[in-house]
This record gives structure tokens, sequence and C-alpha cells, in this order.
């Protein structure tokens, strides 16, 4: 009897270490990480790290923000290049997306509302009488589940998964988004968004709103960045930032990137700098590896090459940051870094003529966008 007892008693203090080896809410360096089962994970914020070689990536659950990215210069030396703030509760208040998944549909929809199949369906709206990246709380402003957190694996990896209810924002049906963010072949960063609409059809346009600059987030201003953007045209704009339904082309205008520039060269030709939608010349012939941008540093000879899937790249400059306070006290300000956010054309569920971003139940969207690292010879 007392070596049965005994028995039983290693027996459960072994299934006690099992479970405590494997709760991913011990350590966010577990190489098992799937806390689907765990209550807190709805309800808790973490920062999560994926390292591999000399790229260090953190991120966190509150609206599948990329908080920072640590890359070397061409001296070796480390450097974080975006935006962010300090600690993770900084965001729950922050205007700026900095870094954050936005969505249902990034971008604006004009008057907050749509038509589709003879229904109306009206918004919410967040800017003026227009709805930016989701609404007042869109994706941006949740906490998201963490289904997979590979830090150990030979490409690091971590999946955020959130439930969008029916009606959220005003938007109909219910929507399981997953977010999945990957480090491959050495310095690339691959997010990969996928959506799955249940009951209902309904727009999708899923961003990453990542701040990149590339002399480091303290740095100072990127009008020295060099930036291409394979796109001839653009979808102009009225005076409240929503698509005219025109497309119109680059040549000869301040929003010509065919050929690198400094961003500074042209944007005091703007009433306040870059924010507009790029159609890609590949827009009809879209593939898995479609190259978007590149962006280059001069001085710290750090390179960025931006691939992806989509029509649509809307670049930014930071135009409305204004003495926002970052990491480590630093202050940022107006073109402070810039934003390359692919994606489907703004405001295309008002215009038939754009690529459709409705998405039926039975249906899945995908977005992969795949960032190349390097510094110049």
């Amino acid at each position: 009897m007392v070596n049965i007892i005994l028995c039983l008693t290693l027996f459960s203090l072994s299934l006690i270490n099992a479970s405590l080896a494997t709760n991913p809410e011990n350590s966010h360096n577990s190489n098992n990480q799937n806390q689907k089962n765990n209550p807190k994970r709805k309800t808790e914020i973490g920062v999560y790290e994926l390292k591999k070689g000399n790229i260090t990536i953190k991120v966190t659950n509150y609206g599948a923000t990329v908080i920072s990215v640590l890359l070397p210069d061409k001296n070796g030396k480390l450097g974080d290049v975006v935006l962010g703030y300090d600690l993770p509760k900084d965001y729950v208040n922050d205007t700026t997306y900095f870094g954050a998944v936005v969505g249902r549909v990034a971008n604006r929809i004009g008057g907050a509302k749509y038509t589709y199949k003879g229904v109306n369906y009206k918004l919410i709206a967040n800017e003026g009488k227009n709805i930016l990246h989701g609404g007042p709380k869109g994706f941006s402003r949740v906490i998201w589940e963490v289904d997979q957190y590979y830090p150990n694996a030979p490409s690091p990896s971590i999946r955020f998964s959130y439930s969008s209810f029916d009606g959220e924002e005003g938007f109909p049906g219910n929507l399981k988004v997953k977010v999945t963010y990957k480090i491959i072949q050495g310095n690339h960063l691959s997010v990969a968004m996928t959506a799955k609409p249940s009951n209902k059809a309904t727009p999708v346009n899923l961003a990453q709103h990542t701040y990149w600059n590339l002399g480091g987030h303290n740095s100072g201003n990127i009008l020295e960045h060099d930036v291409q953007i394979f796109a001839s045209q653009i979808t102009p704009v009225d005076d409240q930032l929503i698509p005219t339904g025109k497309f119109e082309q680059v040549k000869g205008t301040p929003f010509d990137f065919l050929k690198s520039h400094a961003v500074g060269n042209k944007i005091n030709d703007l009433p306040a700098g870059y924010d507009i939608n790029y159609v890609l010349d590949v827009a009809k012939n879209l593939g898995p590896k479609t190259r978007v941008a590149i962006v280059k540093e001069k001085k710290s000879g750090r390179v960025m090459e931006l691939w992806a899937d989509k029509p649509g790249v809307q670049f930014y400059t930071g135009n409305k940051l204004s003495n926002v306070t970052g990491k480590g006290g630093y202050v940022y300000g107006p073109h402070a870094a810039l934003c390359l956010e692919t994606q489907g054309f703004p405001d295309s569920v008002n215009h038939p003529n754009f690529p459709s971003v409705m998405v039926s139940p039975g249906e899945k969207y995908k977005h992969h966008m795949l960032f190349k690292f390097s510094t110049m010879k």
C-alpha cells in the first residue's frame, strides 16, 4: 500500500511539473506556447520577443503591435528603427496607431457607410463623418489572443488571433482574424494576416501600421531617407482624404517615387506631407513576391525592402505627429517616421472600379508582407 501511495504521489508531482513547464503564463520564452485554453490570456497584455541572428523584434498582443525592431547599422551597431512607447500600457491611449494591425477595414471609408447587395450599412465614425482604421476601437485597441509562440524555433514566430463580433463598429458578420510575425532567412520579417467570416459577407482590408525610421527611432526626421515606390499611379483624394474614385499618374508630380530620391525633396510642395495610396504597377498581376518599395538611410547604411501581395500601399510621412513622447522620453515630431501600409484601396466599398475588399463566408482573406533588411556596402 505504501508503495502504491508513493507511486501515486510521484505521478501527481510529475503532472504538476509538466503543467508548470508547458504553461505559457510562466515564461514568454517557452518553445511551446499554445494559450487557447488559458482564460487569463484574453485580459492580460504581454510582450513577446523574436530573435534570430542580429535582428530582434518585440511585439505585444495589444493591437497585435510591433513595439521594437533592433537592427545593425553598417558598422554593426544595433538600433531600434520603429517608433513606439516604453511600456505596453502606453499603447492603450495611443492615437497614432504605432505598430498596430488596423482593421476590420484599414484607411478611410467616406461617410462611414456603404451599400452591399441593396443593404445599407452604417459604421461608427471616428474622423469627422468618416471612419478611419476600423472605427474608434478597431483591431488596434483590443487584446488579441496568442495562439502560438515559438521563440526558439529555426524561424521564430508568434501568432495572434482576434474574434470580431457581428456589428462591431457597425461591420456585419463574425470574423476570425489571425496575424503571424515570423523571422525568416536571416534578416527578413514576415507578416501574414488572414481573416475568415463565418456568417455574413463583410469588407476586410487589414494593414500593418509600423512607423519606420532607419536611422533609429530617436534620430530625428526621415526627410533624408531615400524612397522608391514601384507605382505609376495614385488614387487622388478630396480635402477629407477620401478617394475621388479616379487614378492619376505620378510622373512629374511630387508623388513620383519611381526613381529613388529623398523624402524631403518635394514634400514641401504638398500641403501637409505624404498620405496617399499608391497603385502598384503589378496591381492586376499580383504574386506572393511583389516588390512594393525600397527605403535607404545613408548615415546608418540600413536598407529596407518591402514585398507584398496587395494592390496598393499607403505612403504616410508622420505628418500629424506632434510632441508625442515615446521611448526613452524622446519626443516625436512631424515626419519622425514613415509608414508603408500595403492594402486594398481606401474606400473601395464605395467605388465599384476599385478592387473589391468584400469577403463572403467560405472565403478567406489573405495578406502577406515581407520586410527584407540589409545594409549598404
